[in-house]
């Protein structure tokens, strides 16, 4: 009687097919987890940089608003006595705009409307009276004020910061105002083009119409953006970050900021498909760069699979369970009585374990300020919770740099940042071992001392601040800090409490010349 024709496995091809779905699936899990959590980091620290430089240009452009109004007012009152004086009239508009740079045009407006004074004068609009509803803003403000767009009697699409002109017996004359020409290069887009980012992102401003009164793209300011998520919540007085999509229908990752002064929106993004093409460099060339360790592993597993079945079979059968939490300990349980087996078994161990340094690397960098590698806000806010959770007894000390915004101003943004990294380097190195250093804010940073009393919290700040103070800083020179000091006793409810002592005592060492260091329980504390 024939015998049926049996089913012949080849076992080493078996072996081998199991293997190579083995460490498949081990790289695809390890790949995914690693690219989502980068993903949803890349995209949040994406976020919270643009929001933060959106914060920065509002309140640059905040002061630049306040610098042209108090030029404009200087120059108000000098022309009460004056507005009769057609030479007087002409020179100050000639020197307002030639002195400061800051105007494109300045015109002086008497009480009925008619322009009695401009400077360029090659705009040959003297003696126009105004009519328009837009270009009447001023007239009838009577008042500072930062207009909406218009088009000028000269034909320029432009905004007008203005103050009005009173008599000494309060009697209205009219107004001086300075002319920003949205279309032509003006002071605002000097200040706000100065972009330090080659990332694809950008930033724009809009007024309080939803008028695009800055982008990059010359060609779309005037134009008034309906559709835009951010813009809305912007011009409510709000900053934050999101991911929206923009008018165009473009992917984007936005943070914005409102300018107090104007009511104007800063919005600053980048495009969502260019912040992740980054990531997908970055893991295809770590995808490239285990090629050949994994043919390597496959080509040992092929000499001797005939070997190597049952330490297999239960290593992928481990694989398959990488989302628990005991696998890890199964995969160590299993016997692998071969060389082959051992290192295959070491290997994915290995892997399983970079991906959890990974995911811990990559955790702490959540908690870690990028510039000074201190801890940020959200580190800080982990180890005062551990010393609540461990009623752990701790002083804190509040610093703050003196007159930093002036060392942006003067220097620009990139001394500035190192400034910060400077002070956190000093700090760093006045810190024991076990002391928390954060950076809480811009120039703002917060140490915690544990199991150190007040007494020995200033002294410890004393020397700190003389050798800040005594450092000398390449661009800048020296400088100066303020600190405040507290202390917790360690109970929950008087942690956070402590932080606003210590904010409170740094606030009575501004207000009393700087350069100092004082205690909360100083009576000198307003």
């Amino acid at each position: 009687m024939a015998q049926s024709p049996t089913l012949k496995v080849d076992l080493r091809k078996l072996i081998l097919l199991l293997t190579v779905v083995s460490v498949f699936v081990t790289m695809s899990n390890s790949f995914y987890s690693i690219y989502k959590v980068q993903r949803d980091l890349l995209i949040k620290k994406t976020m919270e940089s643009n929001q933060v430089y959106a914060r920065k240009m509002a309140e640059t452009t905040d002061t630049f608003i306040e610098s042209a109004q108090e030029q404009l007012a200087f120059s108000a009152h000098r022309l009460s006595s004056l507005m009769q004086d057609e030479s007087q009239l002409m020179a100050e508009t000639d020197r307002l705009r030639r002195q400061t740079k800051t105007f494109n045009s300045v015109v002086i407006v008497n009480a009925t409307g008619k322009i009695v004074a401009v400077s360029p004068e090659t705009l040959q609009i003297k003696g126009i009276r105004l009519s328009t509803e837009n270009s009447m803003q001023s007239l009838q403000a009577k008042r500072p004020l930062v207009t909406d767009p218009f088009v000028s009697p000269a034909g320029n699409y432009l905004i007008s910061i203005s103050h009005p002109i009173f008599s000494v017996q309060g009697k209205y004359l009219g107004y001086i105002s300075g002319s920003i020409y949205l279309e032509k290069k003006n002071i605002l887009s000097d200040v706000l083009g100065k972009h330090s980012y080659q990332d694809g992102s950008y930033l724009y401003v809009v007024d309080r119409n939803k008028t695009l009164i800055y982008h990059p793209e010359q060609s779309r300011i005037g134009e008034v953006i309906d559709n835009n998520d951010a813009i809305n919540y912007v011009l409510s007085g709000n900053q934050g970050s999101m991911n929206m999509m923009n008018s165009l229908g473009i992917d984007m990752l936005a943070g914005f900021s409102p300018v107090e002064r104007t009511g104007w929106g800063i919005v600053a993004q980048r495009p969502k498909v260019s912040t992740l093409s980054e990531l997908d460099e970055q893991m295809m060339a770590v995808f490239v760069t285990t090629i050949p360790v994994g043919l390597l592993t496959l080509a040992g597993i092929w000499i001797s699979a005939i070997f190597i079945s049952r330490p297999l079979w239960q290593l992928a059968r481990e694989v398959k369970t990488l989302d628990h939490s005991d696998t890890v300990e199964h995969i160590q349980d299993i016997r692998s009585w071969y060389f082959e087996a051992a290192q295959l078994k070491a290997a994915i161990t290995k892997c399983l374990d970079m991906m959890a340094r990974k995911i811990s690397q990559l955790d702490a960098d959540s908690h870690t300020d990028p510039l000074t590698n201190l801890f940020n806000r959200r580190g800080m806010l982990k180890a005062l919770d551990a010393f609540s959770d461990n009623h752990q007894a701790f002083s804190v000390m509040a610093l703050d740099i003196d007159r930093f915004k002036q060392v942006n101003d003067t220097y620009g943004h990139d001394v500035g940042d190192r400034v910060i990294a400077t002070v956190a380097e000093l700090m760093r190195s006045h810190a024991r071992q076990g002391d928390v250093l954060c950076r809480s804010g811009g120039e703002e940073f917060l140490i915690f001392l544990t199991d150190t009393d007040l007494e020995h919290t200033f002294k410890v700040a004393e020397r700190l601040r003389e050798a800040i103070s005594a450092y000398e800083i390449p661009s800048v020179g020296k400088i100066t800090v303020s600190i405040g000091i507290a202390h917790c006793t360690g109970e929950h409810a008087h942690v956070h409490d402590s932080i606003k002592r210590a904010d409170s005592a740094l606030y009575a060492a501004k207000s009393n010349g700087r350069n100092r260091t004082v205690r909360s329980d100083e009576k000198l504390l307003v």
